[in-house]
């Protein structure tokens, strides 16, 4: 999608939306106990796929579903006859459930039946059940708009919760500057310019601007930097820029590449490539062989561009196509993005429900939130017939300000993408239950070779870096029966000035003092709420591992005595003699020390989360190292004045530049020796503790 960040205010929120397909027709809003997970088209770790929900309904006993019922039957009394939102709460003022209707008194009416024959999972919300909170709207879209924020902001246990907390990257020309830059962008569209997208993941988009660079040659460089040229940067030698820092060209044919440019991402790339190829035909022609050449490079990038993105609808301007495949009581839906008459890329998500749940309601469910946060296109192309499509499609047109048209294809090229999305789906789900019964084959192993009550559920590791003390980090990953949950992933930065530089045991002190204090509060609120455990992944950690030997392990188990924690198991990782992978030894609390076989598969698995550990925690601490550099500037190296900082900077342009640069191309600078590169070189490069 292309549109002007000046022209398009931001959009309402888009309206969550749950249907269950057990109650009487007028529809009672979803009440499944669900907290799907997502994923990307590349399947990141963090792609997360659920344990499927116990098929046998937990019993309710008779007195406490009586008292529901009652406060339920109250309600009624005085529920209006309008649209509106209800709220369901229990004896702790905690919400079950947030649902919707168009009728609010004939929908609790539904709940208060003392013999309805109502599945388990909703007999389970009754009887909790104490009070009900009701809210009216003047429209039943407006009811729909309102449940959804209130979803989002409460995260009621009874309701079906999607949680993406992925934003989708676009391409940005900016428009407030004489030379406009092509960027990645996130976030909110604020920056005046042309937005294109969504991309389904940062690859496609770095990808696809690079391409762009070699068949346009606009800059990408900062305003700063834009400014600051006196003569060309490397981009211009290698032909992905076309210079107009410095003149190289003028302001109308840099315009003119630009509008190019925007007509490609805008869909006229049939009309941008022939006209490419008649002015490489001219200038071939008038024996201009290297403009000619230049006129083919632009060509042969547009068309690595499009070869990228595979499929390519010829009736389809603008699209997201959606397919679902469920198997073994799991889903998957497979989202693809057109825009322009071009593949924009997908993503699968693996979206968790009960297995009574049909593709139809796990679809319906999963529309409404996906479009709580992203534009939605002028047409949604569907697997599966959804109950109140209609509605959807008017709460997506407020958001989008034109008309959205939600439908299942039955014939022609738009079936033709909906089955290339659900093979997609098919294949997806298939690799994910493959790692999952893998993961679950691990943990097992993991709980008989350390003599653990249980496989664990949650498992935390933890790991600190710094440079002579320096820009001191911790890191907590989390791993699961889904793999790395990247999304509780945690970073402390190390505040205490009291500590010791480079003092390890004082860092991980407070990592795990403000981890563990921070869970052992009560909560407080609807955020602290939306942190409580949830039945399939807790927040509680069953293992914690840290990287070092005894002496580590002793210190964290006197931090988790004093913190009163006993029911946590710990376990330490020391490396092999020469940090010899496949010949550590695990130590635990109060028995020997465990040597495993160097090809162990639990072994593996633990130098995994290991090193899984040290890469996050080696991330965390190299930005906050390049944030103090560039705050500082170069003077923070021994030697490198301001003389020196400046022909570094009219040398190699930028700061990240400098950091890429080997010692022989730092001594090309003028003013810095063999010995003053090396230094620059290894204050970039010095490995963190």
């Amino acid at each position: 999608m292309d549109h002007d960040s000046t022209d398009h205010p931001k959009a309402p929120r888009t309206p969550r939306r749950s249907s269950d397909p057990d109650l009487p027709p007028e529809g009672l809003t979803s009440a499944a106990d669900v907290d799907p997970a997502t994923s990307v088209a590349e399947e990141d770790d963090d792609a997360r796929l659920p344990e499927a929900p116990e098929e046998a309904a937990e019993a309710v006993a008779e007195g406490t579903l009586a008292v529901g019922h009652a406060a339920i039957e109250n309600a009624v009394r005085l529920a209006p006859t309008s649209p509106g939102v209800y709220r369901m709460l229990n004896a702790g003022n905690d919400v079950l459930y947030v649902g919707k209707a168009k009728n609010v008194r004939k929908r609790l009416s539904s709940y208060a039946r003392v013999n309805a024959p109502l599945p388990a999972r909703i007999l389970r919300m009754i009887a909790a059940t104490v009070t009900v909170e009701i809210i009216s709207t003047t429209t039943e879209t407006e009811a729909l708009l309102l449940e959804a924020n209130l979803i989002k902001q409460l995260r009621p246990r009874f309701n079906v919760q999607l949680r993406d907390d992925k934003s989708f990257p676009y391409i940005l020309i900016t428009g407030d500057h004489w030379a406009p830059q092509i960027l990645k962008h996130r976030g909110a569209q604020s920056r005046p310019g042309r937005y294109f997208g969504p991309f389904a993941n940062a690859g496609a988009v770095n990808r696809t601007i690079t391409a762009l660079q070699r068949a346009f040659l606009i800059r990408s460089c900062t305003d700063g930097f834009f400014e600051s040229r006196t003569r060309p940067c490397l981009l211009y030698q290698i032909r992905r820029c076309s210079g107009p820092c410095t003149r190289e060209i003028d302001f109308p044919g840099y315009t003119e590449l630009v509008r190019e440019a925007g007509d490609f991402l805008s869909g006229r790339s049939h009309d941008v490539k022939k006209q490419l190829a008649g002015e490489m035909e001219k200038a071939s022609a008038e024996l201009e062989f290297e403009t000619a050449a230049l006129y083919r490079d632009r060509l042969a990038a547009l068309s690595a561009i499009q070869s990228q993105q595979g499929i390519n609808p010829r009736t389809v301007e603008e699209a997201d196509v959606f397919a679902i495949h469920q198997e073994g009581g799991y889903s998957c839906v497979e989202v693809f993005f057109f825009r322009t008459g071009q593949n924009w890329g997908n993503r699968a998500y693996f979206p968790r429900a009960e297995k009574s749940f049909t593709p139809e309601e796990v679809l319906a469910s999963f529309l409404a939130q996906f479009y709580d946060d992203k534009p939605p296109p002028k047409l949604i192309l569907l697997s599966h017939e959804i109950e109140e499509s209609e509605l959807l499609a008017d709460a997506l047109a407020v958001k989008a300000g034109n008309k959205v048209e939600v439908s299942t294809p039955k014939r022609g090229e738009k079936k033709e993408l909906v089955a290339h999305a659900l093979t997609n789906a098919r294949e997806a789900l298939g690799r994910k239950l493959s790692d999952t019964a893998t993961q679950g084959r691990l943990l097992q192993g993991m709980a008989t070779t350390l003599a653990l009550p249980e496989p664990p559920k949650r498992i935390e590791v933890y790991d600190n870096s710094h440079i002579q003390g320096t820009n001191a980090v911790g890191a907590m990953i989390v791993a699961g029966p889904d793999g790395f949950i990247k999304n509780q992933y945690r970073k402390f930065n190390i505040k205490s000035e009291s500590l010791t530089p480079g003092d390890d045991y004082a860092m991980m002190r407070e990592v795990l003092e403000r981890r563990f204090k921070r869970l052992l509060k009560p909560p407080e609120g609807d955020a602290a709420k939306a942190k409580a455990d949830d039945e399939s992944f807790p927040q509680w950690p069953d293992l914690v591992i840290i990287d070092g030997g005894r002496g580590q392990l002793n210190a964290v188990r006197e931090i988790f005595e004093g913190l009163g924690l006993t029911q946590v198991q710990l376990m330490a990782v020391a490396k092999g003699p020469d940090r010899d992978a496949g010949r550590e030894t695990l130590f635990m609390p109060g028995r020997e020390a465990i040597k495993l076989e160097p090809r162990d598969p639990v072994l593996y698995f633990i130098q995994r989360l290991r090193d899984e550990a040290h890469r996050f925690v080696i991330g965390s601490h190299r930005k906050l190292r390049k944030k103090d550099i560039r705050e500082a500037g170069l003077q923070e190296i021994p030697g490198i004045g301001p003389s020196r900082k400046r022909a570094l900077l009219h040398h190699f342009g930028t700061l990240k530049e400098i950091e890429r640069a080997s010692i022989a191309d730092l001594g090309k600078v003028p003013g810095v020796s063999a010995e003053s590169a090396r230094k620059i070189f290894e204050f970039f490069h010095a490995q963190p503790g």
